[in-house]
């Protein structure tokens, strides 16, 4: 950013960088000038701050108006749910059941992504990526450990998760940091 501002053109909108955590540290795997899916999903579980009057202020040219941003303290974890077949062809049509059962006070929540409802108005699969399911909790594994539970209640024949998500990570933020 500050590379593209010293050439003369100054970016202004979403940057969104994508990381990975590998055996060499924490690497940048991508840079996109949109929202990241599902990555921003666990970003906005954390953020405080209304994100209309944010876009607003960015897409006015004014978020020195806008106020520092205010984060919650707790850590986030989105988990997707894909269909069988994903990444190759997906398959559709499979109803997804369980839904009604994930647990609201477990700070957990379901977004649908790859979903419709069919003839006879059940939720079903219509894509690759189905549903995430995101969790928050007071550190990562805590979080970790809500959404992967919420993700057992959700039913999608043939369907897939990672079983990795945030468990490095997890693992390096509970472990003793040397100075």
């Amino acid at each position: 950013v500050d590379e593209m501002r010293h050439r003369g053109t100054p970016f202004s909108g979403l940057l969104y960088a994508g990381l990975a955590i590998t055996s060499r540290g924490v690497r940048v795997i991508e840079f996109n000038a949109r929202f990241g899916d599902p990555e921003t999903q666990v970003v906005l579980a954390r953020l405080k701050t209304p994100l209309a009057s944010v876009l607003l202020n960015a897409a006015t040219g004014s978020l020195r108006d806008e106020p520092a941003l205010r984060w919650s303290g707790d850590a986030a974890v989105t988990v997707v749910i894909a269909s069988h077949n994903y990444p190759g062809t997906p398959r559709t049509g499979d109803p997804i059941e369980g839904l009604d059962t994930v647990d609201a006070d477990s700070h957990a929540y379901v977004l649908h992504a790859g979903t419709k409802r069919d003839a006879a108005g059940r939720i079903v699969s219509a894509g690759g990526r189905v549903l995430s399911v995101t969790a928050s909790g007071p550190d990562l594994a805590a979080a970790r450990e809500r959404a992967y539970a919420e993700v057992t209640r959700i039913h999608l024949d043939s369907s897939h998760h990672r079983t990795d998500i945030a468990y490095a990570a997890a693992q390096w933020t509970a472990a003793p940091q040397s100075s």
